[in-house]
């Protein structure tokens, strides 16, 4: 997926907006993985107005500065909706993948995002979409705290702006939550291939992530993508610090 979908340019990424990617030519998946580039390689990837943003070179874009990837349904995060126009196919192997685990779930639309120790989520809920189809979410790298609330709290807490308000709807959503015999929140400790379908009342839910944990990647992905043949050497280790999920939605019925 990081090879081949990554390296897709109907794919969009964060950078889009503001560079130029360069993206490797050959006849192989491999040969045209971001990952081909060497980390030490000039800064390739050149801004869209340099007067705003510097160049960046492959080891500052692949190990920091790439946040997230789209499949599929390229969903416009400025407008907040889906685009009109068709989308890119989404990738039939992972369609197939996810269609055996999730049956109830169309693959359609899928964003892929990468942290490191250090970054979170704030708490959202996705709501774009046409359909009341549940969120497919698989993660692999480093373990990540991951919070779900029920809408009464969660929606309290979320749309206050005063301190005042704050402290009065707080109130009254934990009254509400406390009256159904629910707690405000749930937080799980996701590990690397740890699965979450989000549906029925969790399927417009708030949710994030609130931390990464450290030095948790298990030792088998460690490497990646560094390959036994030598392919990809230069990388090596570069998972260790990365957790890596790819989080999946139907947009329509």
């Amino acid at each position: 997926m990081l090879h081949r979908d990554l390296s897709n340019p109907d794919h969009q990424t964060n950078l889009h907006l503001h560079y130029h990617l360069p993206y490797p030519s050959g006849e192989t998946t491999n040969a045209r993985s971001l990952f081909a580039l060497a980390p030490t390689a000039p800064a390739l990837f050149t801004p869209r107005d340099p007067s705003v943003h510097k160049p960046l070179t492959p080891q500052q874009v692949l190990s920091r500065r790439l946040h997230w990837v789209t499949l599929g349904g390229q969903y416009d995060w400025t407008a907040r909706v889906y685009p009109a126009r068709p989308p890119p196919a989404f990738p039939a192997d992972l369609a197939r993948f996810l269609g055996a685990l999730f049956p109830a779930t169309d693959a359609q639309a899928a964003i892929v995002n990468l942290y490191t120790p250090g970054d979170t989520m704030m708490m959202h809920r996705d709501v774009s979409e046409l359909t009341d189809k549940g969120l497919v979410s698989l993660s692999f790298g480093c373990d990540g705290l991951f919070m779900i609330a029920p809408n009464k709290v969660a929606t309290a807490t979320a749309t206050t702006t005063t301190t005042t308000t704050t402290t009065t709807t707080m109130d009254e959503g934990k009254a509400a939550a406390a009256a159904d015999d629910e707690k405000d929140y749930l937080l799980l400790r996701l590990r690397s291939g740890d699965a979450i379908y989000m549906t029925q009342e969790s399927r417009c839910a708030w949710h994030g992530v609130p931390k990464i944990v450290p030095d948790t990647c298990p030792e088998y992905l460690e490497n990646w993508p560094a390959q036994e043949d030598g392919q990809f050497s230069a990388w090596e280790g570069w998972m260790k610090t990365k957790r890596i999920n790819l989080n999946v939605r139907q947009m329509q019925d």
